[in-house]
């Protein structure tokens, strides 16, 4: 069920506030436990028949962290974790190995279409963090429908943010009055309507402009400069807004029932370097990449070399995570390649005789090469195939003569992407607008980060005006939606 739908829009969402604020009239233990079924529903609305998959992971992992916590068993969090990565790897690798290993061994294999259940990277992901959190014990306090709310609450059990269950697991024990606050309701509302914006209108609309290049590709066609350019700018303000729009409508979505999700995504093309965008871009990801996976390689304590080595494995496991195929192999262990570069030009620089410049002038230099740098992995991350991503780079870096005659028939596209970077560059992001808003900020909370590029203060508040603002803006989204299908996120597929 999509949060850009009617059904859930006008149906699903409202029904489930109101039996929420029903039940937490009288006991949040209900209350508590009618959002977990909500979940549960919500969930299968895409197929019923992977209910039994979600509870059956629930309940594993809930037996798992309950006797780890109790003995501090190692050997019982290696068969946890192995159990998680067994089922992940049967989905979302099985079919990609069979068909690697059919190929280097000229045989005809295959496995039946193994459909990638919906959530599963996310959920596992959250529950393997659990597991070692129990290990380590520092588990909070909690029964097991908490834990079942904690794993499948609606906003964040498709596409993140992949959140801790300190994070959670307090927020559902904290007290809290009889009734909605106000301004945590309108808030979330407001939260809720930036992102519906942002995916119709802008994300969807800017996509009719990429896709049908990289379609085009796959099938043969030999895009020119202007073309590839096109087609990298246009997915990469896709994926930014598409992204965005889920974050904003996730964490609008805890407002209204009283829990703060963790920020995942905070203008992160305005980076100044790599290490900075991969705090801001799906930064519950990029923290369980470091907590779990770069720190249990050994992180920075095995020496220089063993440092950079475990960096690029993090990322080229990171790219993996995000599909089976070389693509997402290439682009991972290119992000890796990036951050390696980034901190060995860190410890170099101090030793190197170059003047210090002013901010003013290095932080937009720097923060363009990222963009770039970023804006071409993603033609890896998008393309259905390596040749068809190889093939668009190649048209990036030439300039072929009849390139700026394609310039005229691809005009259109520079009204979708000059004034989005713009967008992008120069506007403050939703959160830092309603920042100080919703229920209390989570113990390690994320703090904004203090751009150093220009950007226009602009603060919500709960008045009339930003009312009919958002009013207009939702509107404006929902009559998009009625003229066609609504799209799924991005990061559904992961």
């Amino acid at each position: 069920m999509l949060f850009d739908s009617y059904a859930f829009i006008f149906a699903f969402a409202p029904m489930v506030l109101l039996g929420f604020g029903l039940f937490a009239r009288r006991r949040m233990g209900a209350a508590i436990g009618f959002l977990a079924i909500a979940s549960f529903v919500y969930y299968g609305w895409w197929d019923p028949r992977y209910l039994l998959l979600l509870s059956a992971s629930i309940a594993s992992n809930w037996s798992f962290g309950r006797q780890i916590a109790q003995g501090h068993r190692p050997r019982l969090l290696a068969v946890g974790i192995a159990s998680n990565l067994a089922l992940l790897g049967y989905f979302k690798y099985a079919g990609f190995l069979v068909a690697q290993f059919a190929e280097e061994a000229s045989r005809a294999w295959d496995l039946d279409q193994i459909v990638l259940p919906i959530g599963i990277s996310f959920f596992t992901f959250q529950q393997i963090a659990y597991l070692v959190d129990a290990h380590r014990g520092r588990l909070e306090n909690h029964g097991f429908r908490e834990y079942v709310l904690f794993v499948s609450f609606f906003p964040q059990l498709i596409a993140g943010p992949i959140v801790h269950q300190r994070e959670m697991l307090q927020q559902f024990g904290r007290p809290r009055s009889r009734a909605f606050e106000p301004e945590n309701v309108a808030a979330g509302l407001a939260l809720f309507a930036m992102g519906l914006a942002k995916k119709v209108l802008l994300a969807d609309n800017v996509a009719a402009i990429s896709t049908p290049i990289f379609v085009a590709v796959e099938a043969g066609y030999d895009p020119t400069f202007v073309d590839a350019w096109v087609a990298c700018l246009g997915y990469t303000l896709q994926i930014y807004f598409d992204f965005s729009a889920y974050s904003d409508m996730a964490i609008g979505l805890g407002f209204l029932f009283g829990i703060r999700l963790p920020l995942n995504f905070d203008s992160p093309y305005r980076s100044p370097n790599i290490i900075e965008f991969w705090r801001r871009w799906h930064m519950t990801l990029s923290r369980f990449l470091r907590d779990y996976l770069y720190i249990a390689l050994g992180g920075n304590r095995k020496g220089v070399l063993r440092r950079y080595l475990h960096l690029f494995v993090t990322m080229l496991l990171g790219g993996l995570w995000h599909g089976a195929g070389w693509n997402f192999v290439f682009w991972g262990g290119l992000h890796g390649l990036y951050l390696c570069l980034n901190h060995g030009w860190r410890a170099l620089r101090p030793s190197l005789p170059i003047p210090e410049l002013p901010s003013r002038f290095v932080a937009p230099a720097t923060t363009a090469l990222t963009f770039v740098a970023v804006a071409f992995g993603w033609v890896f991350f998008r393309a259905e195939s390596f040749e068809g991503a190889t093939t668009l780079v190649s048209a990036m870096i030439q300039l072929p003569d009849a390139a700026f005659a394609s310039m005229a028939r691809r005009g259109e596209a520079a009204l979708w992407i000059l004034p989005l970077l713009c967008w992008v560059f120069f506007l403050p992001n939703s959160q830092w607008i309603l920042r100080g808003t919703g229920p209390p900020a989570l113990p390690d909370a994320p703090a904004f980060n203090e751009d150093r590029l220009p950007t226009v203060p602009i603060r919500w508040r709960a008045s009339p005006g930003w009312a009919v603002a958002l009013a207009v803006v939702a509107i404006a989204a929902l009559i998009a939606i009625s003229t066609g299908q609504p799209s799924e996120f991005i990061y559904y597929q992961f």
